[in-house]
């Protein structure tokens, strides 16, 4: 059985969930001797530290490229699974499609709406077997596409890296450009600034807790808008910028707790390497939270700056904070890249077999 793995998502993006997600899965399949790896150049963050011999698909523009189906002619009854919503349409493959959210489909308008779910509609009909990362997420996918058998679908849950762990004397790796953060108390928030992850709560929130500093990690630089927002506590902000996970552990440990207000997640990785890494979680009981943070977590019902201040505040005291540190480090023992990538070859299998045994 070959197994082809389309890396798009790495000229895609340079660091992201998905990215994440993908190259997990790419550390522990690259064992197998009968895989192939199609990938263009690119900048992705942790793509690049993988060691894999790939193969170019194609010489139009990855612009063009993205919205194809695959190219290649393909070994026959070969199962394929791509980074992002791409299929191959030859009749004698097993197509695979990762399903992590539905955040278009929510939350965008305009013309990148109308493209995304045309492109992820159709990878999810012409595939033979779907993962979705949450069963909020098969919701989700149930409510959208309810013309697709159940059978196909199967629920697996993303993991965390081995380098999000809990580190003796934090502080000590409070280095170079971290080196500003050493007498800081600061709150952690990681990801976009999109409408639904709710940053300008967060802004809120920083804005009446005079005491700390707001860490964001991601996202794109600030508008200008956003500056002149932040003029009167830029002094309390820091931002950087794709760091690979290894520094991103510094600042968990090293974090008062990680703020986490969005409003939809498909799974929320962050809220498990934050957890794995001693980190306290402020979040929602919205959408796949709650099945992630479960009782871990500090989740508000009512997304408000008030609701978010009262859960930062309850962290002040030690033993509570203590007693919830311990609750995550249990919490995030559940989810494995080991065990996500383990249930995923299991799933090729079964879907390879009702297809061609």
């Amino acid at each position: 059985m070959h197994i082809i793995y389309d890396n798009i998502i790495f000229s895609l993006q340079k660091a992201g969930g998905i990215s994440i997600y993908w190259t997990a899965l790419i550390k522990r399949i690259s064992k197998n001797e009968n895989v192939i790896f199609y990938e263009s150049e690119n900048e992705n963050i942790f793509g690049n530290e993988l060691n894999i011999k790939t193969q170019k698909e194609s010489r139009v523009s990855i612009r063009l490229l993205r919205y194809l189906p695959f190219m290649k002619k393909l070994p026959e009854k070969s199962i394929f699974h791509s980074s992002y919503y791409r299929v191959s349409l030859q009749k004698d493959i097993v197509n695979i499609t990762t399903v992590h959210d539905f955040t278009y489909e929510l939350f965008r308008t305009g013309l990148a709406k109308y493209i995304h779910t045309w492109q992820k509609g159709f990878a999810i009909k012409k595939s033979d077997g779907i993962i979705c990362v949450s069963e909020n997420t098969k919701k989700d996918l149930m409510k959208f596409y309810p013309m697709i058998e159940e059978t196909k679908i199967k629920v697996i849950y993303n993991g965390v890296g081995d380098e999000f762990l809990k580190l003796e004397n934090a502080k000590e790796y409070l280095v170079n450009e971290f080196e500003i953060l050493k007498e800081k108390k600061y709150i952690l928030y990681i990801g976009d600034r999109s409408s639904y992850k709710n940053f300008d709560i967060a802004f809120e929130v920083l804005k009446k807790l005079s005491e700390y500093s707001f860490v964001i990690v991601g996202g794109k630089d600030f508008s200008q808008q956003e500056l002149n927002n932040m003029e009167r506590v830029k002094n309390r902000i820091f931002h950087f910028k794709n760091i690979d996970s290894n520094k991103l552990n510094i600042l968990y440990n090293n974090a008062f707790c990680l703020l986490y207000p969005s409003n939809y997640e498909g799974f929320g990785v962050p809220i498990v390497e934050a957890m794995n890494a001693g980190c306290p979680v402020v979040t929602t009981n919205k959408s796949s939270i709650p099945e992630v943070a479960g009782d871990a977590g500090l989740l508000v019902d009512e997304i408000s700056v008030e609701n978010f201040i009262s859960e930062i505040e309850k962290l002040e005291n030690k033993k509570f904070r203590c007693k919830l540190i311990e609750k995550g480090l249990e919490q995030s023992k559940k989810f494995s890249w080991d065990k996500c990538f383990e249930e995923t070859y299991n799933f090729y299998q079964e879907i390879w077999n009702r297809k061609f045994v």
